[in-house]
């Protein structure tokens, strides 16, 4: 043994002598290198590396949980102006389920383990409201500190007291939570329909009218509906122009729909053109109306009638004798023959309809609308026949007639309708089935070329192992010669010890070849 050592230390010598200054400056460098990094990985290594255990904790709730840490033992870090708490990397997960066992962090709040701890016999019915509504109240604000950009919330509900006489209006409660979201973070309008929704339903009688939610700068966070749109931050272009857009739609919509049924979904292309009228007029009329419009009559408040009637005498030449004094010189009165006289008056007050009408006419009427169908005919067919365009033709008509204004639309003859619709019957180009025809050629291309590929593999995975079989079973040829060649023979001797272990060798040599060349190698060693 020392021979060999002896042999390996002048070999090293004589192999640093050969080399250079450069080359053994370079060995040493290299030396010096390799332990560098291993001294470096060994203490970067050895160090525990620390990730947060707790995040967005109050003040109370970090002490809480460091006073527990530092009394097992175990090193923590406080970070976030004492809102995060870290310790060692491979604790985490424990750590987390141990406090979590002994109810670690404490907020000091009334949950509904606090709610079961302290149920009692001698319990009021005041401190059992008291006691679920503060419950309720912190299961929300824990509920609502799951959300994305929530750091915490804040929950204040209000529930109506109950009266002790039956009454049909319907007490509901109210709600106002603060929200404390992370820095720069806005919450997006379904989380805030969401915060309405979990919170209503969470409480009994709380309607999304009765719940008002702002973040710590007292913005408030108001309820839109999904299908809503806001309105008030368009010009009046994007708005008249939204609701042109959104008329065309729903009548195109519709028209695809029916049409598409009679000829088939892909057969039938729509467009629709309208021109709505966004003005709004506010009027007021003052209209006296007979009641019996018939007669142009009215209906008789009253009526005084007054009648005269005269009858007189002949009077003679001179007048009536004792009527008067007769005076010279002037003629008297000429006789005359009887006479009579008769006056009739009817006054009637008639009463008439008086109406007073304040109208405000709505806006976005259809003043014009055009409607364009084209219509793909049947397989073998150039066109539909004519029977199957009037009756689309008829269609679109009546829906013109009644989607137009009522007093545009009665203006309207047959034949300016029939001009505000177009109807083509012709062959489609460029149907989407020739493009999945191709996509599907393309992934049978792709199919076999997989295939092939995988064939490869599978080929040059059996020539390396079948490769790798005969170099080995050459490598054990080869040692078996060697071994053939500088083993002496053994004596001739049957009954000798020394013919018994050459039998044995050649018998292993033959059954066992893997382990009578593993014993060969070890001979080879050890000599």
């Amino acid at each position: 043994m020392n021979d060999k050592l002896l042999q390996y230390r002048e070999k090293g010598v004589v192999f640093w002598k050969e080399r250079t200054n450069a080359q053994k400056g370079i060995m040493l460098g290299s030396i010096l290198l390799l332990i560098t990094m291993i001294i470096l990985l060994t203490i970067f290594g050895t160090k525990s590396s620390f990730l947060p255990l707790y995040s967005n904790l109050t003040v109370q709730e970090t002490g809480q949980i460091k006073e527990t840490l530092d009394s097992r033992g175990i090193s923590s870090e406080i970070s976030a102006n004492g809102t995060t708490i870290s310790v060692p990397e491979s604790m985490v997960d424990t750590l987390k389920v141990e406090l979590a066992a002994e109810g670690i962090p404490r907020s000091g709040s009334i949950d509904y383990g606090f709610f079961r701890d302290r149920m009692g016999i001698g319990i009021t019915d005041n401190e059992f409201s008291l006691m679920e509504r503060a419950a309720v109240q912190t299961e929300l604000g824990n509920l609502i500190r799951n959300i994305d950009g929530v750091n915490g919330a804040n929950v204040m509900i209000t529930l109506p007291e109950e009266r002790i006489w039956v009454s049909d209006e319907l007490m509901t409660a109210s709600a106002s939570i603060v929200i404390n979201t992370a820095p720069g973070y806005q919450l997006e309008p379904r989380q805030v329909r969401a915060l309405y929704h979990l919170v209503s339903k969470s409480v009994p009688n709380l309607p999304i009218d009765n719940i008002v939610i702002m973040n710590q700068m007292f913005e408030h966070y108001e309820y839109k509906d999904e299908n809503s749109i806001d309105y008030s931050t368009m010009t009046a272009y994007e708005h008249q122009r939204k609701i042109k857009q959104d008329i065309e739609r729903d009548l195109q919509r519709q028209l695809t729909q029916m049409l598409g049924t009679m000829m088939g979904r892909d057969s039938v292309l729509v467009s629709v053109t309208t021109d709505i009228d966004f003005t709004q007029e506010n009027r007021q009329e003052d209209i006296v109306a007979p009641v019996d419009e018939e007669n142009m009559e009215g209906l008789a408040v009253s009526i005084e009638r007054i009648t005269e009637t005269y009858e007189g005498d002949e009077v003679p030449e001179g007048g009536v004798a004792g009527t008067g004094e007769a005076i010279p010189g002037y003629p008297g009165i000429v006789g005359g023959g009887g006479g009579s006289y008769e006056k009739i008056e009817e006054r009637v007050n008639n009463e008439v309809n008086r109406i007073r009408r304040d109208i405000v006419e709505s806006p976005y009427k259809i003043r014009d609308l055009g409607i364009q169908v084209m219509v793909e005919p049947p397989d073998g067919q150039e066109e539909l026949p004519i029977e199957r365009l009037n009756d689309i033709q008829q269609i679109l008509s009546t829906i013109v007639r009644t989607s137009i204004d009522g007093n545009l639309a009665n203006e309207l003859t047959a034949e300016d309708i029939n001009d505000k619709i177009f109807v083509s019957s012709q062959q489609f180009r460029g149907k989407v089935e020739v493009q999945q025809v191709s996509e599907q050629t393309d992934v049978t291309w792709l199919y076999i070329v997989a295939g092939i590929l995988i064939a490869i593999i599978i080929l040059l995975i059996f020539l390396l192992v079948k490769k790798k079989k005969r170099n080995k079973e050459e490598e054990e040829e080869t040692i078996i010669a060697q071994i053939n060649e500088e083993v002496p023979e053994l004596p001739n001797e049957e009954d000798s010890a020394s013919a018994t272990k050459r039998k044995q060798l050649e018998r292993m040599a033959r059954e066992k070849p893997d382990e009578f060349a593993k014993l060969i190698r070890t001979w080879m060693v050890d000599d």
